[in-house]
């Protein structure tokens, strides 16, 4: 005679903390808040900062959502946002059209605001990737520096208003940095490099093509038509 086995069952929410947080690692950011829904002892799970070391976003409406935590214990985000929008905002504002200004108006200020955010909450960020967003300001960035002074890597990638300045402010504040790539930044000069070069010889610096691109014109009756011809051919 065999013995059926007694088939026990356990509840999620009977797993202990350790458990529970290992569980929570395996789901995207959607899926954790749907689980935390269900029940408060979820929801607090959800809220430890423990679980959120990592933070990475595929697009800028990702960053109004309320399914993620900003705390001291993220060390590494990256926000790349690859949209053919992407290309509208990389436009200098004044060869802007209206219709693309109305596209830029509706999210220009979203990464600004959520770095904002971080610079205030994440005082041990180590990483920062930033790809595709073209409004981010050299303001922002030296905010950024200066408020998590353990941020050892900085990767930017067609950010269009950064400039000399945020060379600038790396030199002056990132002390802990190790890694700085401004990668098709048309507005960083050579010029810029070679003094951040100088005065920071140990960074790992990286710029692909940001020099050689156009640089940002001013629209003093058109000083540089052939520039600006040129960078709307190119477009």
């Amino acid at each position: 005679i065999h013995t059926p086995w007694l088939l026990c069952t356990m509840h999620i929410t009977q797993l202990n903390r350790e458990c529970l947080l290992h569980l929570f690692s395996f789901l995207d950011k959607d899926s954790r808040k749907n689980l935390a829904r269900t029940c408060s002892q979820l929801q607090d799970v959800f809220e430890d900062p423990a679980l959120w070391p990592l933070l990475h976003f595929r697009s800028l409406t990702e960053l109004k959502k309320d399914n993620f935590l900003l705390s001291p214990a993220l060390r590494s985000l990256s926000i790349c946002w690859h949209s053919s929008r992407v290309h509208v905002c990389s436009i200098e504002d004044w060869l802007k059209s209206a219709l693309q200004r109305s596209i830029c108006s509706r999210h220009e200020s979203l990464v600004s605001d959520f770095l904002l955010q971080v610079c205030d909450r994440c005082p041990n960020l180590a990483s920062v990737t930033l790809s595709g967003c073209g409004h981010v300001t050299d303001d922002c960035l030296a905010l950024l520096l200066r408020s998590c002074p353990r941020l050892r890597a900085l990767r930017l990638e067609n950010c269009a208003r950064v400039t000399n300045r945020t060379l600038t402010a790396v030199a002056a504040h990132g002390r802990a940095l190790q890694t700085l790539h401004v990668d098709f930044c048309r507005n960083v000069s050579a010029a810029g490099l070679r003094r951040l070069r100088a005065a920071c010889p140990r960074l790992t610096l990286r710029a692909e093509h940001s020099a050689a691109m156009i640089p940002d014109q001013l629209p003093r009756g058109l000083r540089s038509p052939g520039a600006a011809l040129r960078k709307q051919l190119l477009r």
